[in-house]
This record gives C-alpha cells, structure tokens and sequence, in this order.
C-alpha cells in the first residue's frame, strides 16, 4: 500500500512541475526546473570534490564498508549533476558505501556518446585504482546510461561492474514502450510530448534505437546481475518491463519491482518519502 506522501508528492509534481516541463522551450529554464532545492548533507557523510579517469566528480562516503559505487545521475542527459542527486548518493554512503558520482558532460552541448565514454572511463579507473569490485548504480537517463555502460564494457572484454542497480531506467529513446500512452496522464512527471524533446537533444542525429543510446535494444548476454525499481504510473514503466523481459531471456539474473503511487525517480525524496527510503535500503543489500 502507497503512503499518504507518495500520494502527495506525485500529486505535487503532477500540477506543478509537469505541466513546465511539457511547456517549456528554453534549455537554461528547463534545467532549473530539474534541480531540486539544496540538500542539507547528513551528520557523519563526507563530501570531496575529484576528478576520476580525466572526469569531474565528488566522491561520497561515510564507513565504506560495503565496498565501492559509481553513481550515475538522472536528467535526461541533460540537466543535473552528482550535486543534484545528493539525496541518493549520501543514502547510499549511509549504507556503507564509498560512492563515487561523476558530472558526465551534458547534451546539447556534448551528444551521445560523450557522457557514454565519461562513463566508460570512470568505471575503468575505479576498477584500476581499487583493485577491487565496483558496483553502478542509476536513475532515469543515468539508468540508462548505467546499462550501456555495461554494454559497452562486455563488447569489449574489459571488467564489469559486481551489479547494478537502475531505478525508473529510460533504456528506450524511440519511445515505444506502451506506457508513454497509457500512463501519459498518470505519470506525475514526464509525458509523451516531453520525453522524445530531451531524446532528441542527447542523440543528435543518431538513430533512436541504436543499442548504446538505447540499451533494451543491445543484446545483455553476460552482464552481471539486476535489480530495477519503477513506479507503476509512470510513462517509462515499460523501459523497465521490457528490459528485465530482455534481460531474463538473455539469460542475466534480474529483480523487478514495480512501485505503486510513486513519482519518477522517488528516491531523490528519500528524506520525506519511505518509499523512497525502502527503495535504496533495498538497492544497498542487493549490490552488498
């Protein structure tokens, strides 16, 4: 059963913010209307500017104890940073890990592949460094990015990430998922016109279902195991669906869960939501 804040957040959203994102033209306005208001971080949470693999960043810590994680933001490749999703990335510290969120450049400016590369080269540098595994982790466009990362890294033989964790992944620029239609009016965030606008910026010319822009097109054979949480209003609950569909069929072990009530990306909430907070207790004993 949903909570009362789950309600009123996704309401909240839903009027507020939604109708602004549908509207809004402007590149600038659009990623000010992403960033949530400053995030107080948490007693004991240390916080250190880094560069990782030649890519800005910060890393989050608190014990460390449960190992390491490469935390990839959301914001349709566009907006945002490892700033803005402080909320989660100071979780999980809380969690016992040693995280590590890069600023991965943003379309327009850089389209795909660049923030796919930054990716690329962060991992490969935290897997070096450390001598040790290293999970990934991330939401909506970073989900996304989170699954071609490892596509990536399997096409070539290099190391992979121990597990992943992708929370309301947008693992299809084209779009087709049913639900873009279905939950149009119920998604508390994103709508059939919104999403292809941020999708058009991030590929630039490059074809929507090419298998590293949009990952449930790539075949997932050997990437380590999954474990996706989405909400089930949202426009993009088939990116998740389909893909842990895809993912079974590929032979990779996968857990799917689908949350009532909630918005995209509710784990950004983890300090007014439980919901939220279950989410990432959830994410943190699977990756342990």
């Amino acid at each position: 059963m949903a909570s009362v804040q789950a309600y009123f957040f996704s309401w909240l959203l839903k009027w507020r913010l939604k109708p602004r994102l549908r509207s809004e033209r402007d590149l600038s306005r659009m990623r000010r209307l992403l960033t949530p208001p400053p995030f107080a971080v948490p007693p004991g949470v240390r916080i250190t500017a880094g560069e990782v693999g030649g890519v800005p960043g910060e890393w989050v810590e608190c014990d460390g104890k449960r190992g390491l994680l490469l935390y990839l933001h959301g914001g349709g490749f566009m907006a945002c940073s490892a700033q803005t999703h402080r909320p989660i990335t100071c979780s999980f510290a809380q969690l016992g890990f040693r995280v590590f969120a890069p600023n991965y450049r943003l379309a327009p400016e850089n389209p795909f592949p660049a923030a796919l590369h930054d990716a690329i080269e962060v991992f490969l540098a935290m897997a070096s460094d450390s001598g040790q595994p290293v999970a990934v982790a991330g939401d909506s466009a970073g989900g996304g990015l989170a699954l071609s990362l490892m596509v990536s890294l399997r096409d070539a033989a290099r190391t992979l990430p121990s597990a992943a964790v992708l929370f309301s992944p947008w693992t299809d620029l084209a779009g087709t998922g049913a639900s873009v239609q279905f939950n149009d009016k119920k998604c508390a965030m994103f709508s059939a016109v919104s999403l292809p606008k941020a999708g058009r910026k991030y590929l630039a010319g490059t074809p929507a279902d090419d298998p590293l822009a949009s990952p449930l097109y790539a075949k997932l054979n050997k990437l380590p195991p999954l474990l996706i949480h989405v909400g089930a209003d949202e426009t993009l609950l088939d990116d998740s669906t389909r893909l842990a569909a895809n993912a079974k069929a590929d032979g990779v072990s996968v857990q799917l869960r689908i949350w009532p009530v909630v918005p995209h990306a509710w784990q950004l909430l983890a300090g007014r939501l439980p919901e939220a907070r279950q989410s990432l207790r959830e994410a943190a004993e699977f990756l342990a």
